[in-house]
């Protein structure tokens, strides 16, 4: 995908971004190399074919640091040769997430504390690092989802968690804003990786979701790039505290 700005503040910056080598991770290390910016990406899946791809195609390879970032001392410890590498943390994206399909009845005790590690706990703990990091102000982009906003049914520790989410973001964007560090989340629609088609996308779903969009066309992990890159550079230098929605015109705010 073709980059539709350039934000030169981003050239030479230090990124981490949670789950950086597959879906729309993998979209958002590319689009902020494509910036200049220097990534590092942590994630529990080999990356090394990703790695190399962006090595070819922007000259220089983003840092990939394999493990689980549900693991706190690991989490921060990947952050910290993230820094070490690239100079302290300037942006930080939380974006990995796990929306399994569950329901109330088949939850256990278990299933809950895995995906609130997933989703909730390991954003907060990202962002603990990161704050301490940003000495001189910096951004956090904590990725959100719509479907707390609809009320969908079929996830509903996931919908919790991404509630969290907004709420955390709000909270800590109070408590760091006199840091000069912004913190906004981002809320996308529904955005068809490969995971989605093998796993969830019926084209009855697919259909009833494009039906509710006021823009007719679904959306691809490339759309993530920009709004991201936005919320991460100072062109949004008076946000913080915000959700901002990218889902073709879903749900609707203000």
């Amino acid at each position: 995908m073709t980059q539709s700005a350039t934000f030169h503040d981003l050239n030479g910056a230090s990124v981490y971004i949670t789950g950086g080598g597959s879906g729309v991770g993998a979209a958002l290390t590319d689009g902020f190399m494509a910036q200049g910016a220097n990534v590092a990406f942590i994630g529990r899946s080999e990356a090394s074919g990703f790695v190399e791809e962006m090595r070819d195609k922007h000259g220089r390879a983003p840092l990939f640091l394999q493990g689980d970032m549900t693991d706190t001392e690991l989490l921060h410890s990947t952050m910290v040769k993230a820094a070490d590498t690239h100079g302290p943390l300037n942006v930080l994206v939380n974006n990995a997430a796990n929306d399994q399909r569950h329901s109330l009845e088949e939850s256990t005790t278990e299933f809950w504390d895995r995906m609130i590690e997933v989703n909730l706990k390991a954003y907060y703990f990202a962002c603990q690092e990161a704050a301490r990091q940003m000495k001189d102000g910096g951004a956090i982009i904590n990725f959100s989802s719509i479907s707390y906003m609809m009320g969908n049914a079929g996830y509903p520790i996931y919908t919790t968690s991404n509630a969290g989410i907004t709420g955390m973001t709000r909270s800590l964007a109070r408590e760091l804003g006199p840091r000069k560090i912004r913190i906004n989340a981002l809320a996308p629609g529904w955005v068809l990786t490969q995971k989605q088609l093998d796993m969830w996308a019926t084209p009855e779903d697919l259909a009833a979701h494009l039906d509710r969009q006021c823009l007719k066309e679904h959306l691809k992990p490339e759309d993530m790039i920009a709004p991201t890159l936005f919320l991460a550079s100072n062109a949004s230098r008076a946000m913080t505290g915000q959700c901002m929605a990218v889902d073709g015109g879903v749900v609707v705010s203000g």
